[in-house]
């Protein structure tokens, strides 16, 4: 009897290892693919983005497809718009005087020769009287003069008076000569009795700032005036050492402003100074803009250019559809839904009073109810007039929506890893 019951007991304690070293199997293998699960999920968080419908209208999530762009190796140089020597005038007067009248005001455009003032000054009215009067005497010592020379060579009179004459008729021709040359270089008339001096324009272009003012006394070496001509305007751009063998002359230059709606604006580079800034140790390169671009563009604008070195066409997308994470590059793009009916449901449920609601069918219906994006992996290339270039890791379908607004809202997103942070970031 005690043996049978040894023997029993020996069974059951048997069967109880068994069953302890099973149930610990099965609760390892339970963790593991959990922990696989998990793990896969992780993943797919990382990769994965849904987001509600309401979520993505105010987002202002916005789509597109790769193009093909030329775009251009270059090399970025920051300047200043400038114009050339030639086309800029600083208006000053050889003789004061009281400033009379202004005609212009800042931003006018103003042609050659316009009167952009009036300044009166007393000297001029002398200065009229004796060219006035030179040529009075001038007339009568050229009567005297034929007169003189007739008789002397005549023998009638002494050759010394005929001498006389010819020596007084170029005193008052050199005295003529000199008055109308002060009052052409004022600008005033030769005839009449007039004190008002005029200031007139040099070249025709944008009257830029006005130094006097209705009443004060304009002085010389004093700018009055200055006129800017902008259709020859062009670049002043410093490209630094490293770059200056890159650098040539014909090489197209191109730069954006806000100003003029993002609109670019071409030039060409059409001289290389040869010698180096001392404190930027940068050489200055000068490229013409295009002359019809420079309409609205003013001397002094700061601009950050692309010097165009080599030119192809790749694929690209808008470069705010590229976003970084860690050492990586990606964009989105939005994966198609696709209806599934739920397991064990394969008909419509219809709930009768009292019959709690079937959660499952809710989980499906929010899921219907969400866009889902996807990040796929891309190498960036050359950025260029708001594109860049890129190169597929893995394929994407013909028709895929890439994301080109909102990628960082997506990014930020799958970093969270749950949807509540889009909640955060749309208020």
């Amino acid at each position: 009897m005690i043996n049978i019951f040894l023997k029993s007991n020996y069974k059951i304690s048997s069967f109880f290892k068994i069953f302890l070293l099973s149930s610990f199997l099965l609760i390892l293998n339970s963790c593991g693919e959990k922990k696989t699960e998990e793990a896969h999920e992780e993943e797919k968080s990382e990769t994965e983005v849904a987001l509600t419908k309401t979520q993505f209208e105010t987002v202002g999530i916005e789509t597109g497809s790769i193009e093909m762009k030329n775009l251009n190796t270059i090399i970025k140089a920051n300047g200043y718009t400038t114009v050339p020597p030639q086309s800029m005038a600083n208006v000053s007067t050889l003789i004061g005087g009281v400033v009379k009248e202004i005609y212009v005001l800042e931003g006018t455009y103003v042609a050659k020769g316009k009167t952009l003032a009036t300044l009166q000054n007393l000297e001029v009215a002398e200065m009229q009287e004796d060219y006035n009067s030179a040529v009075a005497n001038i007339e009568y010592l050229q009567l005297e003069y034929n007169r003189q020379k007739t008789l002397s060579e005549e023998d009638v009179n002494p050759r010394k008076v005929f001498q006389e004459v010819k020596a007084k008729l170029a005193v008052e021709r050199a005295r003529a000569q000199a008055a109308k040359n002060k009052l052409q270089a004022l600008n005033v008339s030769l005839s009449g009795n007039s004190s008002l001096i005029p200031i007139i324009a040099p070249i025709s272009g944008y009257v830029g700032k006005i130094g006097i003012t209705k009443g004060t006394f304009a002085d010389t070496g004093i700018s009055l005036f200055e006129v800017i001509d902008n259709t020859q305007m062009h670049l002043d751009l410093n490209v630094f050492e490293k770059d200056l063998g890159k650098i040539s002359i014909g090489q197209e230059v191109d730069f954006v402003l806000t100003n003029q709606s993002n609109k670019v604006i071409k030039g060409k580079i059409f001289g290389i100074n040869k010698s180096f800034s001392n404190e930027s140790k940068s050489v200055a390169v000068h490229a013409k803009i295009n002359e019809s671009d420079t309409k609205d563009l003013i001397s002094g604008m700061y601009v950050a250019a692309n010097i165009n070195i080599t030119n192809q066409t790749v694929q690209a997308l808008p470069k705010d559809a590229v976003v970084r994470n860690g050492d990586k590059y990606y964009i989105y793009i939005q994966e198609e839904h696709v209806e599934e009916t739920p397991k064990g449901k394969k008909e419509a449920h219809v709930h009768k009073e009292g019959e709690s609601h079937d959660h499952e069918e809710e989980t499906v219906e929010k899921e219907h109810d969400e866009v889902h994006f996807k990040a796929i992996e891309v190498v960036p290339g050359t950025t260029d007039l708001g594109y860049t270039e890129i190169k597929l890791v893995e394929e994407i379908p013909a028709n895929a929506k890439i994301v080109i607004k909102g990628a960082f809202y997506l990014l930020a997103a799958s970093k969270g890893g749950e949807n509540m942070n889009i909640k955060i970031i749309i208020k």
